[in-house]
């Protein structure tokens, strides 16, 4: 077997999006990968580092 599997979220080359569901929370996606039910997209497709400084950027801490 010459080939290996790389977890999406690990392959340094996939683009990503941010979403968001109606509690407010947010969710790392592959672009390539349908949106699921219930989730928006707020950010992307970009590279992971810009999308992980979005969420970073516009989280709010919910348990407050």
């Amino acid at each position: 077997m010459s080939e290996q599997y790389v977890n999406p979220f690990d392959d340094p080359e996939n683009q990503f999006l941010v979403l968001i569901n109606q509690c407010g929370q947010y969710s790392l996606w592959p672009d390539f990968k349908p949106t699921p039910s219930g989730w928006k997209n707020t950010f992307g497709p970009s590279d992971k580092q810009r999308c992980i400084a979005y969420i970073e950027a516009h989280w709010q801490d919910i348990r407050v």
